[in-house]
């Protein structure tokens, strides 16, 4: 068999190749062989018709049959002798130029991984990420936990923000009630948003048992038939209650912890879980800025096939999580949204042609510094991993994770955070 290989672009190329007739009439009989017990001609049992018989009746099944055989075989023989020069991707075409008794002649066009000359990569200027905890920060987190730990009593006194009420309102417009305007024995908490603006603020002030009617206007903004509109709210006041934050003592610690004792033991354990937080935050902040920095010094050019395989993912990705969090099908999901399929990839394709930059970008540094992990440190992860879960797909995550992680911290050494 002979061979050319043609660039058609950066990203793609085409192998033609021509197998000669002492070689394409042994991968026929080949097929007829592997396929005869197909072949059943009157005289002859299944499977029993001689080769000169079956090619004058069966020439054109066969000869399907041989393609389907030997193209493949002639074609990972040409990317095994050209693995070093280039990586192909996605599903190639096939041409089949002559096919007849005598001979084949074949045009493969596949896309290849593409070749790009890698920017800087080393050496850059990163902004790094502030890990340091402040008391304000570990306070926020102490007040958050305290105000859901609070309950609410009943109180004698008229309405202030902050207090939950139990109220009756009805609103009308010019006159008329409306649609989703009306309900009874509806809890609010005054100062929450919850409401139009002005709704609340009117409602501080009333006492428990007041009638009162308040006016409002509609944003702009909102459902088209009330968008702008005044309306008046009827308004009964029915309960008062306003929250009562538990006291912050070691009780109130020994209360929410079985594992801490102290007010300053919670604090600390506060601080170690935001300078956890905000370390992984830095991480995580340190590979996307780098990422970014090195992919605008660099210019790749994508083969269409592995954007789309990256957009299949993300919507493979979407219905799982839809499936998971919220127990809904995809389908349901695009018909509430007034989304297609269609819609979802466009909207996600800039982030997949990044996704997809990146690991080529990733790869590449990979390759180039000859980073690499230990069998040690492969087994310590292993050992993270039930033996039941240790499946071919978890490891090669784990070989993947491992050089990402690598990769990363190479990168950190060699690139300066200010």
């Amino acid at each position: 068999m002979e061979y050319s290989i043609q660039n058609l672009s950066k990203t793609k190329i085409e192998i033609a190749f021509d197998v000669p007739k002492e070689e394409w009439q042994q991968d026929i009989r080949n097929a007829y062989a592997k396929n005869k017990h197909k072949y059943a001609i009157k005289g002859f049992r299944k499977g029993k018709v001689p080769f000169s018989i079956a090619m004058e009746n069966f020439k054109y099944e066969i000869l399907y049959d041989t393609l389907n055989m030997a193209v493949p075989k002639y074609y990972n023989e040409i990317l095994d002798k050209e693995k070093d020069n280039f990586e192909v991707v996605g599903e190639p075409d096939f041409d089949d130029k002559e096919v007849s008794e005598d001979g084949l002649k074949m045009v493969i066009t596949t896309a290849i991984r593409p070749d790009f000359e890698l920017g800087q990569y080393k050496g850059l200027d990163i902004e790094k990420f502030d890990t340091e905890v402040k008391d304000e920060e570990i306070e926020e987190e102490i007040k958050r936990t305290l105000d859901s730990r609070a309950r609410f009593v009943d109180v004698d006194r008229p309405a202030k923000e902050g207090d939950s009420v139990i109220i009756d309102f009805s609103g009308s417009i010019d006159g008329e009630k409306f649609e989703g305007g009306t309900a009874e024995k509806q809890n609010l908490i005054l100062g929450s948003g919850q409401f139009i603006p002005g709704f609340e603020e009117q409602i501080v002030g009333m006492k428990k048992g007041e009638e009162k009617d308040i006016k409002v206007k509609f944003p702009e903004d909102y459902a088209e038939n009330l968008a702008g509109k005044e309306a008046v709210f009827a308004i009964k006041l029915h309960e008062i209650k306003e929250k009562e934050m538990p006291e912050l003592d070691d009780d109130f610690v020994k209360d929410i912890s079985e594992e801490l004792n102290t007010v300053e033991e919670w604090k600390a354990s506060i601080r170690k879980q935001l300078e956890e937080k905000k370390q992984r935050q830095a991480e995580n902040d340190f590979a996307n800025k780098i990422m970014e920095t090195i992919l605008k010094n660099t210019n790749i050019e994508l083969p269409e096939c592995m954007v789309e395989e990256a957009l299949d993912f993300k919507v493979q990705q979407l219905e799982r999580n839809l499936a998971s969090f919220y127990g809904i099908k995809l389908d349901d999901y695009l018909k509430y949204s007034g989304k297609t399929v269609k819609d979802l990839r466009e909207e996600k394709r800039e982030e997949a042609e990044r996704d997809v930059k990146y690991e080529l970008i990733i790869t590449e540094i990979i390759k180039k510094e000859n980073i690499e992990f230990s069998k040690e440190e492969f087994e310590a992860e292993l050992e993270k991993v039930p033996e039941e879960q240790r499946t071919q797909e978890m490891f090669n995550y784990t070989v993947n994770n491992l050089l990402t992680r690598k990769l990363f911290e190479f990168l950190k050494q060699n690139n300066n955070l200010k």
